[in-house]
C-alpha cells in the first residue's frame, strides 16, 4: 500500500523497562472494590519506548469498524454505516462492495467486523429483524478472484436469537481458530430486561459462539448435544465483547466493555460462566451498584485482568512480527477511551505489565499486517487506517 501522509515519531529506546508503579490512569470509580488476586488490575507500567512513525494509509472512512487483509495484500475495511471497502495494492480506496447484507446502522449497530479465512470473507453486523428489532448476525461469502469484488451469493451462518429492541451492545468480533472453526462474540444488548439473559443458555446474549465455517455447532462444544442455540455456545456471562484474538499458542482471549469501571480481559474456557451481570467490577453509569454490587461468587469466573477506569476496548491482536522486536508476544488492544493502544505483557495467564501508546484518536480496531507493521482504525465520521512502522 502507498504511504499517503507521515505522522509524528515517538522517540525512545527499544529495551523494555518494568516499573513498580502502574500507568497513569486516574482514580478508580469503585475504590471499595479490591482485586481478587495480585496483578488482576493496575499491573506495573512496562515502557518499551519503541520509536515509530505513524502513516495514514487511507482517510475519509465513514465510522470504520473492522479491518483484515486478503491473501493478495489488498485490505478490507467495514464502515459502520453499511459499506465494505477495498484498499487496492495501489493504495486506492474502492467504492462500496456489492452484495453486503442490509444492516441496522442506528447507534452502536451497523456493519461491524470483517475476517478473512483463505478464500472466504465473513462479516458481522446488526441485522434488522421484524417489528424494529435487530440482532447480531454473521455472513460469509467467497468473492470471485476475477472481475468485480462482490459479497453476493453468501449465506448467514449465525443469527443471534432472539431479536431484541435495542440499538446497543452487539459484540461482533470474528476469530478464526486453528482447528478451522470460528469464534463469534456477542453483546447482551445493554438494556436491563435483556442483559440478564447473558446468564441464560437459551439466549444468544453475552456469549462467545463457536461454529464451523458453514455455521454448524462444533461437535466438541460444551452443550453440543443439547441442540438448538445452546449447541453453539462456548462460554457465557459476558457483557459486550468487542476485542478478541488468538495468542501464539492458539488460545482465545477476549476483552469486553464493562460498566463504569469494569472492562475485563478474559481467556474464555469451554462451558465457563464469566459472571455478568451477577458479578462485575465497576458500577452502573448512574453510580449505583450493578445488581448486588458483588465482584465474586462461587461458580463464576474471575477476569484475568480488569480496568477501572475503563479503556473502552475494541479490537485486539497478539503481535508476532519482527518489525518491533520489543513488542513480540504482546497483546495490543484498541482504546476508544484512552485514544490509543493498550499493550499488555502476559506471562502464562497473568498480566505482568501494561503500556499505554497515545495515538490521539479513538481506536476501533488493531491488526498486524503481513509486513509485520501494526495497522489501526480510528473511530470517527472521517476515519483513517493508520500504519505504525519502526522509526529508522
Amino acid at each position: 500500500m502507498r504511504k499517503l501522509m507521515m505522522g509524528v515519531a515517538l522517540a525512545g529506546v527499544a529495551a523494555a523497562a518494568v516499573n513498580a508503579a502502574p500507568v497513569a490512569q486516574g482514580e478508580p470509580n469503585s475504590p471499595e472494590q479490591k482485586p481478587a488476586f495480585a496483578g488482576q488490575a493496575r499491573a506495573p507500567e512496562a515502557k518499551t519506548n519503541v520509536a515509530f512513525t505513524v502513516e495514514t494509509v487511507v482517510e475519509g472512512l465513514s465510522k470504520p469498524w473492522g479491518v483484515d487483509f486478503l491473501g493478495d495484500g489488498r485490505v478490507l475495511i467495514t464502515e459502520k454505516t453499511g459499506a465494505l471497502r477495498v484498499i487496492g495494492r495501489d493504495g486506492k480506496l474502492s467504492g462500496p462492495v456489492p452484495g453486503v447484507p442490509k444492516v441496522d446502522a442506528r447507534d452502536q449497530g451497523g456493519l461491524l467486523d470483517v475476517g478473512v479465512k483463505g478464500d472466504t470473507v465473513c462479516l458481522t453486523y446488526a441485522e434488522p429483524r421484524d417489528a424494529g428489532k435487530n440482532s447480531t448476525a454473521a455472513y460469509c461469502a467467497t468473492p470471485s478472484k476475477t472481475g468485480t469484488f462482490s459479497m453476493a451469493g453468501g449465506k448467514v451462518i449465525f443469527r443471534q436469537e432472539p431479536a431484541w429492541s435495542s440499538t446497543k451492545h452487539f459484540g461482533s468480533r470474528l476469530v478464526f481458530a486453528r482447528d478451522g472453526n470460528l469464534f463469534i462474540t456477542t453483546g447482551e444488548r445493554s438494556v436491563p430486561d435483556a442483559r440478564v439473559f447473558s446468564q441464560d443458555l437459551n439466549y444468544g446474549f453475552g456469549k462467545v459462539i463457536r461454529v464451523t465455517m458453514d455455521g454448524k455447532p462444533v461437535a466438541s462444544n460444551p452443550w453440543a448435544k443439547a441442540g438448538g442455540g445452546r449447541a453453539q455456545i462456548w462460554s457465557y456471562g459476558h457483557r459486550n465483547l468487542q476485542s478478541a484474538a488468538l495468542d501464539a499458542s492458539g488460545n482465545l482471549w477476549t476483552v469486553e466493555h464493562g460498566p463504569k469501571g469494569g472492562d475485563e480481559l478474559n481467556k474464555p474456557a469451554a462451558g465457563k460462566n464469566y459472571g455478568w451481570p451477577v458479578i462485575t467490577y465497576g458500577e452502573e453509569y448512574s453510580g449505583k451498584p450493578v445488581g448486588e454490587g458483588i465482584t465474586a461468587k462461587a461458580g463464576l469466573e474471575q477476569p484475568v485482568y480488569y480496568w477501572d477506569p475503563v479503556i473502552g476496548p475494541s479490537g485486539m491482536t497478539f503481535y508476532s512480527g519482527n518489525a518491533f522486536p520489543a513488542w513480540k508476544g504482546s497483546a495490543f488492544i484498541g482504546g476508544l477511551v484512552t485514544k490509543g493502544l493498550v499493550r499488555l505483557s502476559i506471562k502464562g495467564d497473568k498480566v505482568v505489565g501494561e503500556e499505554r501508546i497515545d495515538l490521539g484518536a479513538r481506536i476501533r480496531d488493531v491488526i498486524e499486517g503481513p509486513d509485520g507493521f501494526l495497522y489501526v482504525l480510528t473511530d470517527a465520521d472521517d476515519g483513517k487506517l493508520l500504519r505504525l512502522k519502526p522509526k529508522k
